[in-house]
């Protein structure tokens, strides 16, 4: 048998006989090393959800915002952005939208509804799909018609009796008559907020009915293969000529992305240096415990001195013994902090994303603090003088 497995068997045998001690010490590394890997597991998943609904949508997909005028406040004019495809800026479809909000309230009950004013296009590049009726055409231009989304749908179903389809809605003291309702839609990435609970109307209808209503927001689909930033100036120069010295704002999908993976990196990072506050405190309570096991076993180690040991033999078990502690502890702290991630994908119902790269910081954070940890008791231990341990 070589030295090696004499000495883990040794550290085994100590670790076992104290059972109680070594459990307190275990608890400590598994919340440190489960709180980490559950942190950057969580961090992993909610990145790539964020990611996820971005390239749902398409890389493709910009997002113009009205700018300011030399000095004077100018207007995005429903004509002027409809005329932005045909006048060779590399867009190929274009969807102004209004945004404006209200409280419906049927009976005793009450929901904050989004309200929408879109062109037919704005379903497209959004990808929205319905579920009953149809979406808003060109030919629903100044009709008060509708199409809802799934939270108000079942807020409506809950609220009152009926089909939905062809029902009325009144918002604002004007009346709508519902032509269609959505699916579920995921939100994020470039759609605008709160489509599952929108009341979605005619662009044309929400420039007249809706309060303050102004066009500052358009999404667009822009040719694939030209660089974004050709396109962007492009789309600028049209604004600056056409619109009187207006400046238009141009995001792309792939510079939210880019700049997404960046903030999430710091998340992770943040999360992870949080955990890892835990983790030291484990490993202050594995240092603990191991300088007790030295002062208990003080005869012990003067006892192995005095029959040969060498100094090198004696620190290298009671290191032994304090990575098998922390490697035992972070074997179920990463249990813990795997089963902790997946937990809140199943709630959040997002996709589980196994982080295995946070699984191997688990176990090269583990060993590190054992050694680290571990040391300082091992080297103590090797010090000991063997005459005056046995005489202890």
């Amino acid at each position: 048998m070589s030295l090696f497995q004499v000495n883990f068997r040794e550290a085994f045998r100590s670790l076992w006989g104290a059972r109680q001690r070594s459990l307190l010490a275990l608890i400590g590394i598994v919340i440190g090393i489960g709180s980490v890997i559950g942190m950057v597991s969580i961090g992993t998943i909610v990145q790539q959800q964020a990611l996820r609904q971005f390239k749902d949508m398409g890389i493709d997909i910009i997002t113009i915002r009205k700018g300011m005028g030399e000095g004077r406040k100018t207007e995005f004019s429903l004509d002027l952005l409809e005329r932005l495809p045909t006048a060779g800026r590399n867009v190929l479809a274009i969807a102004p939208y209004v945004n404006s909000g209200t409280e419906y309230t049927l009976g005793r009950q009450k929901i904050f509804i989004e309200q929408m004013g879109v062109t037919a296009s704005f379903f497209d590049l959004n990808k929205l799909h319905v579920q009953e009726g149809r979406a808003i055409s060109e030919l629903d231009q100044n009709r008060y018609f509708c199409v809802i989304g799934t939270e108000l749908a079942v807020f409506l179903k809950g609220a009152r009796s009926g089909p939905l389809l062809g029902s009325q809605i009144s918002a604002d003291g004007r009346v709508y008559t519902i032509v269609g309702v959505l699916d579920k839609t995921a939100e994020g990435g470039l759609r605008p907020y709160g489509i599952n609970r929108a009341m979605i109307v005619p662009v044309t209808t929400a420039l007249r009915a809706f309060n303050n209503a102004e066009i500052r927001t358009a999404m667009a689909r822009v040719s694939p293969n030209i660089p974004f930033v050709q396109i962007k100036a492009e789309i600028q120069d049209y604004f600056r000529k056409k619109g009187g010295g207006m400046q238009a704002e141009v995001v792309s999908a792939e510079e939210l992305i880019e700049s997404m993976k960046k903030q999430m990196q710091m998340f992770s990072l943040l999360l992870g240096a949080i955990g890892s506050i835990s983790l030291i405190v484990g490993g202050i309570g594995v240092m603990n415990v191991m300088l007790i096991s030295v002062a208990e076993r003080r005869s012990e180690i003067g006892l192995r001195r005095a029959l040969g040991a060498q100094q090198g033999d004696i620190q290298s078990q009671f290191l032994i013994e304090s990575v098998i502690l922390c490697l035992t502890g972070g074997g179920i702290g990463i249990v813990l902090g795997i089963g902790t991630s997946y937990l809140f994908a199943y709630f959040s119902k997002w996709q589980f994303i196994m982080s295995y790269w946070s699984i191997a910081l688990g176990v090269g954070v583990s060993t590190v603090v054992g050694v680290f940890c571990g040391f300082y008791p091992a080297r103590t231990a090797s010090r000991l003088d063997p005459i005056k341990a046995l005489r202890s």
